[in-house]
């Protein structure tokens, strides 16, 4: 089944696959604590609050917001799903020249994250799974 990006039942399949996983993938030793404001969301108000929070060793991704982040990034729906579900690099860094990504706070934070995550056969099989289930 496959729900919209970040919604609450998108966000609760997602954990239960990274649960599912949780004794095999490698843990991450960068804590990064990030806000993430998403704008033009084609349901509920137009905007999600979210967060990704690494101080459990997991990339945790969870709606609401953290107190003391690091930083916050803020984009569109379009964007974030790119980013954060096709983690597709190009997209990204187009859309971060374009302004369509703004960054607040410690943007090394940001890349410190992005170089520390542990690819393996079995994160990488977390990331077909979460993208398999989003429409």
């Amino acid at each position: 089944m496959s729900h919209q990006f970040l919604s609450e039942a998108w966000i609760e399949a997602a954990r239960d696959i990274r649960h599912r996983y949780a004794g095999d993938v490698p843990a991450i030793e960068v804590l990064v604590r990030i806000n993430i404001i998403t704008t033009k969301v084609p349901f509920g108000d137009g905007s999600i609050s979210a967060f990704i929070d690494t101080s459990s060793g997991s990339l945790d991704m969870e709606l609401g917001s953290l107190d003391e982040a690091d930083l916050t990034v803020t984009t569109d729906y379009e964007t974030a799903r790119k980013l954060f579900v096709e983690q597709d690099p190009t997209a990204s860094m187009q859309a971060f020249m374009a302004g369509r990504i703004r960054v607040d706070g410690d943007i090394t934070r940001l890349m410190v994250m992005q170089t520390s995550l542990p690819q393996t056969d079995v994160s990488v099989a977390v990331a077909e799974e979460i993208k398999a289930i989003t429409a």
